[in-house]
């Protein structure tokens, strides 16, 4: 119910602004509108204010929603009201009122992410768990129980890095952007600084997702290797492992943090999908035990990994990010600026085949995101709104005929020749774009599937 609840409300809000953008422009550029609706299908709610030309509608179906401008395309004008319909604007306030919707997603996304700012958020500090085994993070030097104090990259100022969550997203942006990055670490908060670099650019980067973390090494924050919560018939309560045991050594190796202790159990299993015992030196109660663990193996995409059947590390230090009134509205304009050049990267490499099709997430992904979202608070769920109203603005601007960017492409021809695009081209380019659009439909929902079953 919550992830439901949670992805009308996304769905609800996003078009809403999306289409109130249209609605504002419109009216301020003297286009007389006659309906807003959100929502498509049957109206459940309509109303319509004392001396306005609109009626605003509610409708059932929550996936999109239109403003009905008068036009003489689409229905018959009075010549009293001519100067009032939506084709006889200047080509300036026609492109205003189609860009108005994708700029209002954008806009939405500014204030969220500066709300988020402002109110703070508990997130992990920047201090990093032991490196994947042959990882980029590795090979640069880092061995676990580093502090990351700044970063920058291409010789820009170093600028402070204020959570783990912060690291991840500049990770990311410097990967996908093909460029190296310059950490400075210390052992200890405030502690002197060492300066390493990663070299990302040698990644090939296909996809933004879990494997993308596993070659750069870095992928979760430095926690005490102590047991969690005990699954019932999972192998590590099979073992005798309880909640609170600090595990000292495996396989007479010294373990140093959760991260290299879950990554221990990952690799017990080999190519085969055929689990190797371990050997596990435990403090519990002030005194040392040796157990047997066997980890279950478990079909992780192509490769076998070991499972146990227990949460596997302390929770991390956190820390509250929290920002200024300018500064947060600054930080909300940047990120949305950022996110919506990397949403462009990201369409750019899949078009020419340099970035993987299934980055592509459809109703049910985001569905999942909204719950998900939801269920871990009021800002988490704040960012995922903030994130789809960008791909939301971004999308819409795309030169597909059926959405704004495509009647922009359009007004932009018009402006070139001096004349608009004929009927007939306007229908090829229309069904030209329906099928486009379709196609992506079917990957998006075929992704979603494959992501839910698997």
């Amino acid at each position: 119910m919550t992830t439901l609840i949670a992805f009308v409300v996304a769905l609800g809000l996003l078009i809403a602004v999306h289409e109130y953008g249209h609605y504002r422009v419109a009216v301020a550029c003297g286009v007389k509108v006659l309906r807003f609706s959100v929502g498509f299908g049957k109206p459940l709610l309509r109303w319509q204010r004392a001396g306005s030309p609109t009626e605003f509608v509610l409708c059932a179906l929550p996936l999109g929603g239109y403003v009905r401008m008068l036009d003489e395309r689409e229905a018959p004008v009075d010549p009293a009201e001519r100067h009032l319909a939506f084709n006889t604007q200047p080509l300036r306030s026609r492109a205003a009122i189609v860009a108005a919707g994708p700029a209002a997603n954008l806009l939405l996304a500014v204030v969220l992410y500066a709300a988020v700012n402002w109110i703070g958020v508990e997130e992990p500090k920047p201090v990093l768990a032991s490196p994947v085994a042959g990882s980029v993070a590795e090979k640069a030097g880092l061995v676990g129980g580093e502090w990351v104090q700044s970063a920058y990259v291409n010789g820009d100022e170093a600028s402070p890095v204020r959570s783990f969550e912060d690291l991840r997203w500049r990770l990311t942006q410097a990967a996908l952007s093909d460029q190296d990055m310059q950490l400075l670490v210390s052992r200890e908060e405030g502690g002197a600084a060492r300066e390493l670099t990663l070299p990302l650019s040698q990644i090939d980067v296909k996809e933004a997702d879990a494997t993308l973390f596993r070659r750069i090494g870095i992928l979760s924050p430095w926690t005490d290797p102590v047991m969690g919560d005990v699954m019932p018939g999972g192998a590590a309560e099979a073992a005798g492992l309880r909640a609170g045991d600090r595990v000292l050594r495996v396989d007479g190796k010294a373990v140093s943090d959760g991260g290299a202790l879950r990554q221990s159990i990952r690799d017990s299993v080999n190519a085969e999908g055929q689990a190797v015992r371990q050997v596990w030196d435990v403090s519990r109660d002030g005194g040392t035990l040796s157990l047997t663990v066997e980890p279950k193996p478990e079909k992780s995409g192509e490769a076998w990994i070991g499972r146990i059947g227990a949460y596997v590390g302390s929770a991390p230090a956190m820390t509250t990010v929290r920002h200024g009134a300018l500064e947060g509205l600054w930080l909300g304009i940047q990120r949305t600026w950022e996110v919506s050049w990397l949403t462009l990267k990201m369409m750019g490499k899949m078009l020419i085949g340099e970035a993987s099709l299934k980055n592509i997430s459809g109703p049910l992904t985001i569905a999942d995101y909204a719950g998900k979202s939801a269920s871990m608070g009021l800002t988490s769920y704040i960012v995922f709104l903030a994130l789809i109203s960008v791909s939301l603005g971004v999308l819409n601007l795309l030169p597909l005929p059926v959405l704004d960017g495509g009647h922009l492409m359009y007004y932009l021809w018009e402006g070139v020749t001096g004349r608009g695009v004929s009927d007939v081209w306007l229908e090829r380019l229309q069904r030209g774009g329906v099928a486009v659009l379709l196609a992506l439909m079917c990957v998006a929902l075929f992704n979603d599937i494959t992501r839910l079953v698997g």
